[in-house]
């Protein structure tokens, strides 16, 4: 692909569509071929697409968060299903456990219990 790329550079105008996505290509050459040199690196943002999903659905539901104080509620709630989700947890039940634990939890060893990477995996 970099010897078309090569060999395409120049070959349409600057302003075609065509010249500004061969200039595109090249310009972002080094970053498509980052994942070449890392294994780890994964192809696509898929994961972090996902993530996002539920805050870019959401937003006609937070039109009630129309103070700074309901969007930081919002966050903090959105912060803690999505971390619980990220920790192979089910939202919903993590929720109730913490809701739960949490009038209970006196020092700060008891609170850092029920932060979802702390909390056991159900068993498969």
């Amino acid at each position: 692909m970099r010897a078309w790329l090569d060999r395409s550079l120049g070959a349409a105008p600057p302003q075609s569509l065509t010249g500004k996505a061969i200039n595109y290509l090249a310009s972002e050459w080094p970053r498509l071929i980052r994942v070449l040199d890392d294994g780890r690196i994964e192809v696509d943002n898929n994961l972090c697409e996902n993530a996002i999903r539920p805050f870019v659905m959401g937003r006609k539901a937070w039109l009630f968060s129309d103070t700074p104080r309901g969007a930081e509620a919002s966050a903090k709630l959105y912060s803690l299903i999505e971390t619980a989700k990220a920790c192979g947890l089910e939202p919903i039940t993590y929720l109730r456990h913490i809701f739960e634990k949490l009038p209970q939890a006196t020092t700060l060893a008891d609170l850092k219990a029920l932060l979802p990477w702390d909390i056991a995996r159900p068993t498969r």
